[in-house]
């Protein structure tokens, strides 16, 4: 594996650090939902007019025409830049790629632009009370009336559905012997009569995540991604792109966590104890090892095109390495990390909890790489 950019690629990457540097915002998001989503909606559309928004899309849709490995820089300069993340980030990372993948031309010309622009926001609604690792046996309906669907039902630990225009909907149209089969993924709008967002208050005290509720909610088969019935297949594309850009904008974040332990232990006197330097030594040794990982899930990108479930694999590490080093980092202060904000690491320490349940469960992980990599036999 060639771990050396091109000459182009170096030259992406120089574009980039220097247009972050002068444009990235450091004056934070705001104390309250309202201003964070507006200086979060604003900033994605400063990036889409400098042409760093859909990377790896089409020029035709109003992408950059760009590789993966292009996205990846620009990925790792946003973080190595302490850049926020565009609102629109599920839009980005998994709405946008599978209607690319499996829309009509159409509903390219009509949904890609204003995702791009952050002028419509978008969330995922796959999991529910009872269907969250076992994805197959969710129970929203969606009912056929002819030339559109009724759908009845809920959806949980859906990001950004209190601000998002369109929903991806994954809902049953008839009951199967398979229940991979018969479902149909639906572009909701959530503006559509019928439908209630809750939002559900973390740990943390914030409320990423919502409950949806629908009743009676009409929509119009135009809105069928995909062919109806077939809805699994689309999912498993959503959820491949998920795994796979996640994981490895992730692969960076960690290595700037292992590097920030480092110094936080030097700043408080910590620095030569031989269990603190034990500890982030791992972690350190971890993080490299995950971003290698990514490396390998860029070399599969390329051959295939698409994220592979090799992304599963970063995802996985990261979650469980993100986890340790929140705890190293609450060890290494203290009790000083229980008080205030605990130089922000408490914070951190409490969000890293859902790390391992949010964009698959460890669980789930672990059997996709056994079945899909390691070939192993289902063990259910």
């Amino acid at each position: 594996m060639d771990f050396e950019l091109s000459p182009s690629e170096k030259a992406f990457r120089d574009e980039v650090r220097g247009w972050l540097k002068a444009n990235a915002p450091h004056d934070g998001d705001g104390h309250d939902m309202e201003t964070f989503i507006n200086n979060r909606r604003a900033w994605q559309r400063k990036l889409h007019e400098a042409g760093y928004v859909g990377i790896t899309w089409p020029e035709e849709y109003g992408g950059r025409g760009g590789s993966f490995l292009d996205q990846l820089i620009f990925n790792d300069e946003m973080i190595l830049a302490h850049a926020p993340e565009p609102i629109n980030v599920i839009g980005l990372g998994m709405g946008g790629p599978v209607v690319i993948a499996h829309g009509t031309e159409d509903q390219k010309k009509r949904y890609l632009a204003p995702l791009l622009s952050a002028d419509e926001i978008w969330c995922q609604g796959f999991s529910e009370p009872n269907a969250g690792s076992d994805l197959s046996g969710l129970q929203t309906r969606a009912e056929d009336k002819g030339d559109h669907y009724v759908v009845n039902g809920q959806k949980v630990w859906t990001t950004l559905a209190h601000v998002a225009k369109w929903c991806m909907l994954l809902a049953r149209e008839r009951k199967e012997a398979n229940p991979r089969d018969g479902l149909t993924y639906l572009l909701v709008d959530m503006q559509s009569p019928g439908i209630e967002v809750r939002p559900l208050v973390q740990i943390t005290g914030d409320a990423e995540f919502n409950e949806i509720f629908f009743k009676d909610v009409k929509v119009p088969k135009s809105q069928i991604l995909g062919e109806a019935g077939k809805g699994w297949t689309v999912a498993m594309t959503t959820l491949l792109h998920e795994r796979g850009t996640l994981g490895l904008a992730l692969a960076t974040r960690a290595q700037i966590t292992a590097s920030e332990l480092a110094e936080r232990a030097r700043k408080l006197g910590r620095g030569a104890d031989p269990l603190v330097r034990q500890k982030v030594a791992q972690h350190t040794i971890e993080a490299r090892a995950l971003q290698l990982n990514g490396y390998r899930a860029v070399t599969a990108v390329k051959r295939n095109g698409i994220p592979g479930p090799e992304g599963s694999i970063l995802k996985l590490m990261w979650s469980e390495l993100n986890q340790r080093m929140a705890e190293t980092a609450v060890d290494i202060g203290g009790p000083a990390s229980q008080v205030g904000d605990g130089d922000g690491w408490k914070y951190e320490f409490l969000r890293s909890r859902a790390n391992t349940i949010e964009a698959g469960t460890s669980e789930v992980l672990r059997n996709i790489l056994a079945e899909r990599v390691l070939g192993l036999p289902r063990s259910r």
